[in-house]
């Protein structure tokens, strides 16, 4: 339960409500629930697709040994733009909470650090992430207790606003609060590998403290700020706390946020790498032999995303792709033999309608650059494939 928690406490729950209030309004709330079962049947689905596949190299590998190669690259573009957004996203947290005055430089050199730490073969141990798990937890558990603790301010009515029909759109925003369950479900080659029963209690054990912890943050943030207040906050714990006369409490959220976004973000760009190297390994990508050359293939787009996108448009395009990707994940767990499964056919089932519902309802500037990225992916790595075949023939 720490190793999943301390890869999935993250932008999620710093970031995320910001751009769910937007989208909903107060109604983002009863999003996190939605959110939190569409998280639930993916996870099962990886865990019996690692079970399935115990050498294979992530859910690339599982999707193309389930349902081909072209399954598997569309897959792996979605989840490598997925990884992409949701970097620039933990970063850019990063930088909104440490150093607000130099968000963009403090975001970069964050992905750089973290990336030359893989690169340099540096692991993300047990014991780091209990000491990560602690002090954010008991960061945000403090956060709760001084925006409950004091009388909210009188925020002005909002006759018309987002509400209702935005639901599904924050339910995705607020799926990446729950991304980080693969670290147990499908763990890496060398990390602790699991037992079925063990993981039938901590899986959900796992997704109902994220889910407990969401809703406190949330109905903490939403009380001292407003729902149009949250919206427009680029860091809403720091504005709560400010708003219930916490301000000498800021250093230790910067604190608490620094230590959240390293753990989530070692672990995003370590998925990334892990994709890649299942892509090299079965010819959709060249074959690289250094490893600080996967590290800069996952964090280049990263820094870029960093520059160019708005936190919240990074988040969602981090979602949208995500979803997209455990929607291949959850089609081919599906199909899995009988005696593969330790949870029912209708969890992948479930989880492959959730996933597609939940990246159909992104922003619409989000859909359309995960979209777009998703197409040159995929062309790219065909692209890539015909040419090294055509070498191979004329050799």
């Amino acid at each position: 339960m720490v190793l999943a928690l301390g890869a999935t406490l993250g932008a999620g729950v710093f970031t995320g409500f910001a751009p769910a209030a937007a989208l909903a309004g107060p109604w983002f709330i009863p999003g996190l629930v939605l959110a939190a079962v569409a998280a639930l049947c993916c996870a099962f689905s990886t865990a019996d697709q690692h079970r399935a596949y115990p050498d294979a190299p992530g859910g690339y590998a599982y999707i193309r040994n389930q349902l081909g190669p072209w399954p598997a690259r569309i897959g792996a573009s979605a989840h490598l733009i997925g990884r992409t957004g949701m970097a620039a996203a933990v970063a850019g947290m990063f930088g909104a909470y440490v150093v607000p005055e130099h968000r963009v430089a403090a975001a970069v050199g964050l992905i750089v650090v973290v990336a030359a730490l893989g690169a340099a073969g540096v692991r993300w141990s047990a014991g780091l992430s209990v000491a990560a798990v602690g002090v954010v937890l008991g960061v945000l558990a403090l956060v709760v207790l001084v925006c409950f603790s004091v009388a909210p301010p009188e925020n002005p009515a909002v006759e018309a606003g987002p509400g209702f029909d935005g639901l599904m759109g924050a339910a995705l925003v607020l799926f990446t609060a729950f991304i980080g369950f693969e670290r147990v479900t499908a763990p890496q080659r060398g990390d602790r590998v699991f037992s079925a029963r063990v993981l039938h209690f901590a899986v959900p054990a796992v997704i109902g403290v994220v889910l407990v912890v969401c809703i406190g943050v949330s109905a903490a943030v939403l009380r001292q700020l407003g729902a149009a207040r949250l919206a427009l906050s680029p860091a809403p714990l720091r504005d709560a706390l400010i708003v219930a006369d916490g301000r000498w409490l800021l250093p230790v959220l910067a604190f608490g946020a620094a230590v959240a976004a390293v753990s989530s973000l070692y672990f995003v760009l370590a998925s990334s790498r892990r994709t890649l190297v299942g892509m090299s390994e079965s010819g959709d990508l060249p074959a690289v032999r250094s490893r600080w050359a996967l590290e800069v293939l996952g964090a280049a787009p990263a820094v870029l995303g960093v520059v160019v996108l708005p936190p919240s448009t990074a988040l969602a395009v981090g979602a949208c792709g995500t979803a997209f990707y455990y929607g291949f994940t959850n089609a081919s767990a599906r199909v899995l033999l009988q005696e593969d499964r330790t949870w029912p056919m209708r969890t992948a089932c479930l989880g492959l309608g959730l996933s597609v519902l939940l990246a159909m309802s992104a922003p619409a500037d989000a859909l359309a650059i995960t979209a777009g990225a998703l197409a040159l992916g995929t062309g790219l790595i065909a692209l890539g494939r015909v040419r090294r075949r055509a070498r191979q023939a004329v050799g």
